[in-house]
């Protein structure tokens, strides 16, 4: 079996993998961790390896389709895959399709904390970031910079909810709760 996990920023999307993974006994394939080794591979922030990435699909095309192939290896050895990336339901469409939004400021918030831990900070490879407004701001510009590169390279809206088979708001509820639904 695999199931991809999609979603908006802060809606807890890596926590209920983990979570999933545990439970299920599962593998988990990280695209957005993929995609900062990337970047720290090319000496580029994750922002920055996303603006390079508008000219260059290949940092896009082919970690997505990386991480699919190795999906599908995993279950041909008989294992349960989780897959978390937002475009992934696109490139595994026999999949377990979940979706996992949150409000923005929510979302924001929960971002937020985490980066005042320095260590999950540099682990993000993010832009420096010192007001919680900015970070606000920043997320939503990339979800619209991410969006408009996938409709591009992929022509999907990783957004449009009927994509998947089941949608959660982890707006009021904790990542267990999500994880439980």
């Amino acid at each position: 079996m695999i199931i991809t996990i999609s979603g908006t920023p802060g809606s807890g999307k890596s926590t209920v993998a983990k979570i999933l993974v545990d439970k299920l006994g599962a593998e988990r394939i990280y695209v957005g961790g993929i995609r900062r080794e990337l970047a720290r591979k090319k000496g580029m922030t994750l922002e920055e390896l996303n603006e390079y990435a508008k000219t260059h699909a290949e940092t896009d095309v082919d970690v997505d389709k990386k991480a699919s192939a190795q999906a599908h290896e995993l279950e041909k050895e008989g294992k349960t895959v989780i897959v978390e990336g937002r475009t992934q339901y696109h490139f595994l469409p026999e999949s377990i399709k979940i979706f996992i939004k949150v409000d923005l400021e929510v979302g924001a918030k929960r971002i937020w904390k985490d980066l005042q831990d320095k260590s999950i900070r540099e682990k993000r490879n993010e832009a420096d970031i010192s007001t919680f407004e900015e970070l606000k701001k920043e997320i939503q510009e990339r979800e619209d910079k991410d969006s408009g590169r996938y409709k591009k390279y992929y022509e999907i809206d990783h957004r449009d909810e009927s994509n998947y088979d089941l949608i959660i708001d982890s707006t009021n509820i904790n990542a267990q709760e999500v994880a439980d639904k």
